[in-house]
């Protein structure tokens, strides 16, 4: 026979609340009486009437995190039920409701572990806030939640706000995307004679002095516009812009209408990134990702997608093309992490292509597709590993270059020029070097420097155009030093 735990819920308020049959129970028991914590006043008032309790309240102290708070009270019980056989456990409120050591207790099949009862403070909770969660309601562990996880568009309870301490961990939270004075409500012992509700500001939640296991903080919902940041609003300010009542431009767009701007929005970002200039990224960021969102709802207006495919697509792709993060793979190198992504893509593909440049994009700019092109090539061994042959290969298309310029032949001579530059991306790959970030590196040296010149010829009262060569190239010389 297995060892037995039955697990009491003590309810919200006091003894009154406790329904007979526990009331009878707890009193009747012959065994050890173990309960979470004496910080209850159902507890306090059956001491008074002689019932003798074992607390963990002394794990309490000597444990930092209250995870490790959980598991050695778990650890505890579960020894205490081989020894005894059958133990009595008591804990505050509804054992089924934000009371992690039944949980623990749970996973355990080698010990079955009895629910009795026990009232939940949710019913007195909605009605001293006088909420209905049928409009959203959202239950978090004040001392386990992250971030992400907090829907504000719903009523929002805390539990376990024990003291300032876990209530200043939940204000600062609360504060990244909540104003200051937006309204919570300290709640109480709630459905208890001891019962208090307190509105006050969010900044000003820890600083209430009494907090305790009965202490639970309630935040009303806010009002959408006030969530900017968050992405389920600019997924509805998309679908509003394409919808029937929505921009004509908007809803005039395609895929292939917005082809150029997704083009012209990535340069953009680039170029903020060349200038390090922080606010100008985030703009530009958010201009590529609005290319994102108005494609994905293209897509879902025909019935054929939707953004939640595509961050489908994008996650399980990171999943799948990282086991050294996600799963037992070893990879302790950049090489090595390439292997395996190169590895899991090809599995992923399935039956090849006739050719291994068919995965090489069209639409690339020259420079970084004949950088993918060499690239893919140099996989299956196709290049060369010293890069003397490729600075003999330039000399080569210099020579043929010089030949088609002396027989003045111009389909010749584009070719060879183009025979020139990929031989170059092939001697900056050999020394990563991404060909189109230094190509755009000199334009934008030349261009600082052409503005230079014009500005010093204005200073002149004159125009470029009647200056000799040799006035601007000293010119020139002078903006390398500026």
């Amino acid at each position: 026979m297995k060892p037995t735990i039955n697990v009491i819920g003590l309810g919200a308020g006091d003894i009154d609340q406790l329904p007979l049959g526990l009331y009878r129970k707890m009193r009747e028991y012959q065994g050890k009486l173990f309960v979470r914590t004496l910080d209850h006043p159902v507890i306090q008032s059956l001491q008074a009437e002689g019932v003798e309790f074992q607390s963990f309240d002394s794990v309490y102290e000597k444990n930092e995190h209250f995870e490790a708070v959980y598991r050695e009270i778990t650890n505890l019980l579960l020894e205490y039920a081989r020894t005894e056989n059958n133990i009595l456990y008591a804990v505050p409120g509804h054992p089924m409701l934000a009371e992690k050591t039944v949980q623990l207790l749970l996973e355990h099949e080698q010990i079955e572990v009895n629910i009795y009862g026990g009232q939940s403070y949710l019913d007195d909770l909605f009605s001293s806030l006088k909420i209905d969660p049928i409009d959203g309601f959202q239950f978090l562990d004040a001392t386990s939640f992250i971030r992400n996880q907090v829907d504000y568009r719903h009523h929002i309870i805390f539990c376990q706000v024990y003291d300032a301490f876990i209530a200043s961990e939940v204000k600062l939270v609360l504060l990244e995307d909540l104003p200051p004075d937006h309204p919570v409500t300290i709640v109480e012992a709630v459905g208890s004679k001891e019962e208090k509700l307190v509105t006050i500001p969010l900044e000003e939640l820890d600083h209430k002095t009494h907090m305790s296991n009965l202490t639970s903080v309630y935040v009303p919902p806010i009002n959408a516009s006030r969530l900017n940041h968050q992405f389920f609003r600019l997924r509805e300010v998309i679908a509003q812009l394409r919808g029937p009542d929505g921009c004509p431009w908007d809803k005039k767009q395609t895929h292939e209408s917005l082809r150029r701007y997704l083009i012209e929005e990535a340069y953009e970002f680039i170029d903020a990134v060349n200038r390090q200039d922080d606010e100008n990224m985030i703009e530009e960021l958010g201009d590529i990702l609005l290319q994102v969102m108005l494609h994905s709802q293209i897509g879902e207006d025909a019935g054929l997608f939707t953004i939640d495919d595509v961050l489908l697509s994008i996650t399980d792709k990171m999943i799948r093309r990282h086991p050294h993060v996600f799963a037992d793979t070893s990879a302790q190198t950049t090489e090595e992490v390439m292997k395996n992504w190169d590895q899991i893509k090809r599995e992923e593909k399935g039956e090849q292509s006739s050719s291994l440049l068919d995965q090489v994009p069209d639409s690339l700019p020259g420079l970084l597709k004949a950088e993918e092109l060499q690239k893919t090539a140099r996989k299956v061994g196709f290049d060369w590993d010293d890069p003397t042959f490729v600075w003999n290969k330039i000399n080569e298309e210099i020579d043929e270059v010089k030949e088609a310029i002396a027989n003045n032949d111009p389909t010749k001579l584009e070719e060879e020029f183009g025979d020139l530059f990929f031989t170059i991306v092939n001697l900056a790959r050999h020394y990563k070097i991404n060909p189109e970030l230094a190509i755009e590196t000199t334009n934008r040296k030349f261009t600082s420097r052409f503005r230079y010149i014009e500005e010093e010829v204005q200073k002149l009262g004159t125009s470029m155009d009647e200056l000799s060569l040799e006035t601007l190239e000293a010119y020139w010389q002078e903006a390398k030093n500026v």
